[in-house]
């Protein structure tokens, strides 16, 4: 099968395409994260996925890899973005802000075949929900002491300790990690990947 550009570091999306056994190399695409702009939170997800790839289109100016892939995650609280906490303290702000409650996670997950007939990106989004129990001031200091939340949009994992606080889940389980599987698969098989190959 032909090797995909993972533009990015994270080691979730990674497992995940290890899962697929899908061939990969890892090229995170070093841009700022913000969204002037754009207002609706789908969109910022999505124009951040696409500069992703686009990064990468830059950087491997006279060199077009087959296949390309990035995605963005973030959490939306009474239409506030979270991203990635810049400090303990903005973490704090941000999980203080969840707690006891229901907010939306939104990823985008891009993909660029260098063979389409017009070089475009298929982008797509997907919207679930993730409910978070209300926890003490001690448990917050026990969470933000693990230091799981550095890196990672709206100061939680939820394939880590966080799952302690969360009380239910609608929507993709995989997109709220980070990468949508059944969505990327599909558009795998609709932009002509040969992923049959690998079953």
């Amino acid at each position: 099968m032909e090797p995909i550009i993972l533009a990015s570091g994270s080691l979730r999306r990674q497992e995940y395409f290890r899962l697929l056994n899908l061939p990969f190399s890892i090229m995170p695409a070093p841009i700022v994260e913000d969204y002037e702009g754009v207002s609706e939170p789908r969109k910022i997800a999505e124009s951040i996925a696409i500069r992703k790839i686009n990064k990468i289109l830059d950087l491997l100016t006279g060199r077009t890899p087959p296949w390309i892939c990035a995605a963005d995650t973030i959490v939306v609280v009474d239409g506030e973005i979270f991203g990635k906490p810049s400090d303990r303290e903005d973490a704090r702000r941000m999980l203080l802000k969840i707690q006891g409650r229901s907010h939306e996670v939104i990823t985008a997950v891009a993909l660029f075949n260098s063979k389409s007939r017009d070089n475009t990106i298929d982008c797509r989004s997907v919207v679930s929900f993730v409910s978070f129990a209300g926890f003490s001031e001690q448990e917050l200091e026990w969470y933000l002491n693990t230091g799981e939340w550095q890196g990672v949009a709206g100061a939680y994992k939820i394939q880590g300790l966080a799952s302690c606080y969360i009380s239910q889940i609608k929507g993709s389980y995989s997109s709220i990690v980070g990468l949508p599987i059944h969505e990327f698969y599909v558009m795998l098989k609709e932009n002509g990947y040969p992923y049959d190959e690998s079953l």
